[in-house]
């Protein structure tokens, strides 16, 4: 709990929080890349949903709203890092448009995901 009050502290993340009645059933964070690569490059920080709500749209809904919301703030692309060998993940981000980028971190037990956030004219 002490991590996540710092994280909420001192990050610049905006969070949006998914509710049945009055529990939290899912949560995601977008702002800008924790890695300082490029000014327009913005990351899903976190996505997650509790296994109960999975299959659920509570996910889908959660995602929608994190690249509409990195777009709103004028990014031109996205990373998120996820844990490597996620079958479920893989297949819920590329449902979104995200794709593999090739990057790997944590001797390989992360991979990254890239989305470009704009379109061309």
């Amino acid at each position: 709990m002490t991590r996540w009050r710092r994280v909420l502290a001192e990050q610049p993340v905006r969070w949006r929080v998914a509710y049945d009645v009055e529990e939290a059933v899912g949560f995601a964070g977008t702002g800008p890349c924790r890695d300082p690569v490029e000014p327009t490059l913005g990351e899903l920080d976190t996505i997650a949903v509790s296994q109960a709500w999975w299959r659920r749209g509570v996910g889908s809904v959660l995602m929608s709203d994190a690249l509409a919301s990195m777009r709103h703030a004028g990014f031109a692309s996205a990373v998120l890092w996820t844990l490597a060998d996620y079958p479920r993940g893989d297949a819920f981000y590329r449902r979104f448009g995200w794709l593999p980028d090739g990057r790997s971190r944590d001797s390989g037990r992360q991979v990254s995901y890239g989305h470009a956030l704009t379109t061309a004219a």
